[in-house]
């Protein structure tokens, strides 16, 4: 799921350029999105995104089980989450459904665990520290792998992604609100692949 170590976070009030953005993604090299509930469109983009594209597509600001339940009907084939929330995990793994919830600090991290998962998003995590947070965070939790998002831009994503507790970073950076409001597709094409260049510098 954590392809290129990026997952471009995207908010859409126009579902109608969903199918157009999601391969502009594919074209810069990132065939992953995750789109938020922050709006209404949100249902129907992924609801394209999955029919129309071979994009995997997730839902994110998933904040109770009923979105869990449209996120999956819409074709969605994860969902991340602001912040830990038993009803929401519990409805995702009761369906099947992968999913990445968000955590601040240690009291999360030991809720997400006694659930089995170990992929976790920090969140906010520019926020609440940076880098640094994301390894004090690792030295008591070994087996927590990192998504760190909120605040992380193409300067910033290189420092989480040299911590080996980091399996990726989500950025909004990638898609601009005035790439989208503009349809200005080629930008979107354009930082991808710069955000793909970051995670192959970062490689060993």
């Amino acid at each position: 799921m954590l392809v290129k170590r990026v997952i471009p976070v995207v908010t859409l009030s126009d579902p109608d350029c969903a199918a157009a953005l999601a391969l502009a993604l594919v074209r810069g090299g990132l065939p992953i999105a995750e789109i938020t509930f922050r709006s209404d469109a949100a249902e129907q983009a992924i609801r394209t995104i999955a029919s129309q594209t071979d994009v995997r597509v997730g839902a994110g600001t998933v904040i109770d089980s009923g979105l869990v339940d449209r996120a999956a009907a819409a074709g969605a084939t994860f969902v991340v989450t602001p912040g830990f929330s038993a009803s929401v995990v519990e409805r995702c793994l009761e369906i099947g459904m992968p999913v990445i919830p968000g955590v601040g600090g240690a009291t999360d991290i030991m809720s997400a665990l006694s659930y089995g998962l170990t992929v976790l998003k920090l969140f906010p995590a520019e926020s609440l520290g940076g880098p640094q947070t994301v390894m004090a965070l690792s030295g008591p939790f070994p087996t927590v792998r990192f998504v760190p998002t909120g605040g992380v831009t193409a300067a910033t994503a290189p420092g989480y992604l040299a911590i080996d507790s980091v399996a990726a970073v989500g950025g909004s950076w990638i898609i601009p609100p005035r790439a989208i409001t503009g349809r200005r597709f080629e930008e979107v094409e354009l930082l991808a692949a710069e955000a793909v260049a970051i995670c192959a510098e970062d490689e060993p």
